[in-house]
């Protein structure tokens, strides 16, 4: 390849790579912009990136008209436990799948892998007849049980990266110091696994705290409804959008995920990759 040839091809990447940061950012700069326009500017036929008069009246009539407070604290609360249940449970899963090969291990793994294809209407009706016979109907309880079963296979698979990605000599060394498996694992394996477990956790909260199908139908009463649902209630019955507080919310809503993300998104790259580079 050609000096002028392989500069050619590299700024078509950049240009490539910039359209793709353009689409990816253009509805969020969009909703930014929203949140601060006054009723006159968002009716305008006109519009415009930058609010002409920027104004916080659409944040305060989106706190009178909804309970954004309740309902985020209904959604940290679902999300929040499940993170912690799900990490609890696919740890030592995910321990077992790295170090022990077998049919077992890789039958699991493809389950794994195929459990992420299904569609939520596939598994709504079966979750809904288990939770009402468990009378877990409208409760945040049995929504965060079916958030752990819905993020355990991804953080199945996350964890068991970080496993293959610690030195299994290192797990001897201290075995042939005379060390048990249990202290093995609480002294060696378990301090290096943090940063992925830290990592994982953090990817289950994002998961359910985002998450709007199931706590729509699952959840039936106005103080039991997570912040994604009660989005929904600036949409009109005729599907006419109150824009300018529901811009104002959704802002809000979105802020916890784009802080933790940027927090971990290397830690999730590194987990994402462990396992393809570590034998």
């Amino acid at each position: 390849m050609s000096l002028r040839t392989g500069r050619a091809a590299r700024a078509g990447q950049y240009a490539a790579l910039l359209c793709y940061l353009v689409f990816l950012a253009f509805p969020f700069l969009w909703l930014i912009s929203t949140a601060f326009k006054p009723a006159r500017e968002l009716g305008s036929l006109h519009p415009t990136w930058i609010p002409e008069a920027p104004t916080l009246d659409n944040f305060r009539q989106a706190f009178d008209e909804q309970p954004l407070l309740g309902a985020a604290a209904n959604s940290l609360v679902t999300a929040l436990s499940a993170a912690v249940i799900a990490v609890v449970i696919a740890t030592p899963m995910a321990y077992v799948m790295a170090r022990h090969r077998g049919r077992l291990s890789t039958a699991a793994t493809g389950w794994v892998v195929v459990s992420q294809a299904f569609p939520f209407v596939l598994v709504i009706i079966p979750l809904f007849l288990v939770l009402k016979n468990l009378h877990l109907i409208n409760s945040l309880w049995g929504l965060v049980m079916v958030y752990v079963v819905w993020s355990l296979p991804f953080a199945l698979w996350m964890l068991a990266g970080y496993v293959r990605a610690v030195p299994p000599e290192l797990e001897e060394a201290a075995a042939v110091d005379g060390a048990g498996k249990v202290r093995t694992l609480v002294s060696v394996t378990a301090p290096l696994l943090a940063p992925g477990i830290v990592a994982t956790a953090l990817f289950a909260f994002i998961t359910a705290w985002n998450e709007f199908f199931f706590a729509l139908v699952l959840l039936k009463t106005p103080e039991k409804q997570t912040l994604p649902v009660v989005l929904t209630h600036f949409l009109g019955a005729e599907g006419a959008a109150d824009l300018g507080p529901l811009a104002a919310a959704a802002f809000l809503a979105t802020l916890p995920s784009l802080v933790l993300f940027a927090v971990i998104q290397k830690r999730i790259t590194g987990g994402l990759t462990a396992g393809a580079v570590k034998n």
